[in-house]
């Protein structure tokens, strides 16, 4: 009988979960939230999950596990040092889950992105076919060692350096890999390659397989940056264990009550596209689309437990929004709103646009051809992450990464602001931002890469 994997993605956390089957029963590994999704796929597959085991206690999502398995009846696996005090099958290096006779995991001690991480070697006919390895060893990297605090980034680090080489000395140059995080998500250490992956692979490129332990340490170090605040809230909900999911859609409201809302100063989302954003909006919103990571920026940008209410185009928009926030433990959206701008206004003033250029229009007004109708650029605004910064940016530009850029407002020189970022997506956040604390600003919706070949001087 053969095991088939198979990967319930969600992109926009950068996370993967998996459910493992024999074609009868299955084993879920590090599910989200909205535990539908894997209700959906063992319903297709039809199979019935008996098994649910979580790698670590996640820190960048709310897990799905433990409702899971109140309403499959699967036993529910978790490192046991956690003490996690819900019912639960405490597990320790070596232990064995048999989900079938087929089907097993076989629970590995491989601490570094938390202090009792497990990864889980699936194990069928005897053999060693693949390692579900959470925040582990990722494709060409590790998942970061800072997160239980950075007076234990150093030593977690090195711990992580000897589990990835414990996994790559007890698992066959053929096993597959199959990491939670380095999809995007800010667990992981570096940029993760490739979407997929085996032992043998990872010998040839991943930093803990070809460093000693002293050179992996400083690198993986120095190379962390700053992750979203909302981090701080996830490993307590999981431990406590999470309340139930709640997707129903939020209090609809009326356009008289959104502009309540909105000269409250209440955080008001409009989850449209950036352009869309760009040509009409309503005064005071801030932009965050679905097209892009908004969960991770708006858990990381709004005071936590804060009123918040959400603007779609469509009802299908706020549900898509409120299933992205439960995710993060999000579970109170006050309100919502769908339609145009046009038709959530109460008056026509209340609808704004926002100018928009590229980088060669940046280059062209600091060269003294101002693009018409736009004020000339007082001030460049790069609102990237640290280590972007230290990369390369534009000479003369203000650095005020985007998480910090509502606590640093008044660091920004006054006059005409031109705000970027790497893509446009959360250029376009901050130039909300800053439009509704009362600064005149312009979007460079472009991409990065694209500014030095712009004409743009560059410096690093």
């Amino acid at each position: 009988m053969s095991v088939d994997v198979h990967v319930i993605e969600t992109s926009s956390l950068g996370d993967r979960s998996y459910l493992a089957t024999d074609g009868q029963v299955a084993v879920v590994v590090d599910p989200q939230r909205d535990v539908d999704r894997v209700l959906s796929l063992s319903g297709r597959l039809g199979v019935r999950v008996t098994h649910v085991v979580e790698t670590h206690l996640h820190n960048d999502y709310v897990s799905g596990g433990l409702e899971l398995a109140r309403l499959t009846g699967a036993h529910y696996g978790l490192a046991a040092a956690d003490r996690a005090p819900f019912p639960h099958l405490p597990l320790s290096d070596g232990d064995v889950v048999e989900v079938s006779p087929a089907l097993r995991l076989r629970a590995l001690a491989t601490p570094g992105h938390t202090f009792h991480h497990l990864s889980y070697a699936l194990e069928s006919g005897g053999a060693a076919e693949g390692v579900f390895t959470g925040g582990s060893l990722l494709f060409g990297t590790t998942g970061r060692t800072d997160l239980l605090g950075a007076e234990h980034a150093a030593t977690l680090a090195r711990e992580q350096h000897a589990s990835v080489r414990r996994l790559a000395d007890l698992l066959p140059d053929g096993a597959a890999i199959w990491p939670t995080h380095g999809f995007g998500s800010f667990c992981s250490a570096a940029q993760a390659s490739g979407d997929d992956s085996t032992i043998e692979r990872e010998r040839q490129v991943n930093p803990a397989l070809r460093l000693a332990a002293d050179a992996f340490v400083t690198q993986t170090l120095a190379g962390l940056d700053a992750y979203p605040a909302y981090y701080a809230h996830m490993g307590v909900i999981n431990l406590r264990g999470p309340e139930p999911v709640d997707l129903r859609r939020p209090s609809p409201i009326t356009p008289g009550e959104l502009r309540g809302r909105l000269e409250a100063g209440q955080w008001v989302v409009d989850l449209r596209h950036r352009t869309a954003y760009a040509r009409a909006h309503l005064a005071g919103t801030v932009s965050l689309g679905l097209d892009g990571p908004m969960a991770t920026w708006l858990g990381w940008l709004i005071d936590w437990g804060a009123p918040l209410t959400l603007i779609g185009e469509t009802p299908e928009q706020v549900a898509a929004a409120r299933r992205e926030l439960v995710r993060i433990g999000v579970d109170r959206v006050a309100a919502a709103a769908t339609g145009t701008p046009q038709e959530l206004a109460t008056h026509p003033a209340q609808v704004r646009s926002l100018p928009t250029t590229t980088f060669a229009g940046l280059a062209a007004a600091l060269a003294g051809d101002v693009p018409d109708g736009l004020p000339a650029p007082d001030v460049i605004l790069d609102v990237r992450l640290g280590n972007e910064w230290q990369d390369s940016h534009i000479d003369g530009a203000v650095h005020v990464p985007l998480p910090e850029l509502a606590a640093r407002t008044g660091d920004i020189p006054s006059g005409a602001v031109w705000v970027h970022c790497g893509s446009g997506y959360r250029a376009t956040a901050a130039a909300s931002l800053l439009a509704r604390a009362g600064r005149e600003v312009v979007l460079v919706n472009d991409a990065f890469a694209d500014a030095a070949a712009s004409g743009l001087a560059m410096a690093s």
